[in-house]
């Protein structure tokens, strides 16, 4: 089964940020020595080289409990790579599941609009030119995604109701984001104590 999990910075700075795009990679590792299969999605500015938030998708037999050991705040331990002077040591993201669309009951299947075109442009590790991109439109808000990140049509109509749904939660949440930014963002927040993991130093070393 697939699990999409979504890593944030919230409203942290430039190092948070730089935390998100690391913790991925760590992610992925560690789903290698665990059997599980984690790949990472675009962000929420793909033209970004440190994308303030990841979507993630994890698959394997034991995925569920593998995401649930990650979801929570994640606390780093280190020097600022960008302000060697920084005083602060101790920088906070926020991993969460993406919503589904049954957790949604707002969104409807019945309302959704599907478009296929061509996958060409930023799109994670496996974007490619056939038509397999896939747009998802809301038809009573209007409120509209595109999915270009899988390599299947299929895959891609996933995750793009994965991507409203994300929206559609988020505004329960704060009725003040507007759709595009609620798309990707946490929380303003994120809460700093109880950490569900800290990793430390350069080679997120796990504490």
């Amino acid at each position: 089964m697939d699990v999409y999990i979504h890593i944030s910075s919230g409203s942290g700075p430039r190092e948070c940020a730089w935390v998100v795009n690391k913790l991925a990679e760590v992610f992925v590792k560690e789903g290698r020595a665990e059997g599980i299969k984690a790949i990472i999605l675009l962000g929420d500015n793909p033209s970004a080289s440190l994308a303030p938030s990841l979507l993630m998708k994890l698959s394997g037999k034991s995925v569920r409990e593998f995401a649930k050991e990650r979801i929570g705040t994640i606390r780093w331990i280190g020097n600022s790579p960008f302000r060697p002077n920084h005083k602060r040591k101790n920088w906070f993201v926020s991993v969460s599941k993406a919503p589904t669309i049954s957790e949604v009951p707002e969104l409807q299947e019945r309302d959704i609009q599907y478009q296929t075109m061509r996958a060409t442009g930023p799109g994670g590790q496996h974007v490619n030119t056939t038509d397999s991109a896939v747009r998802a439109t809301h038809v009573p808000t209007n409120v509209s995604v595109v999915a270009r990140e899988e390599r299947s049509q299929h895959m891609n109509r996933k995750l793009a109701i994965t991507k409203l749904a994300m929206i559609f939660a988020d505004r329960q949440s704060s009725e003040r984001q507007d759709a595009k930014e609620a798309m990707w963002r946490q929380h303003h927040n994120l809460e700093r104590g109880n950490a569900v993991r800290t990793y430390e130093g350069i080679k997120f070393k796990r504490k």
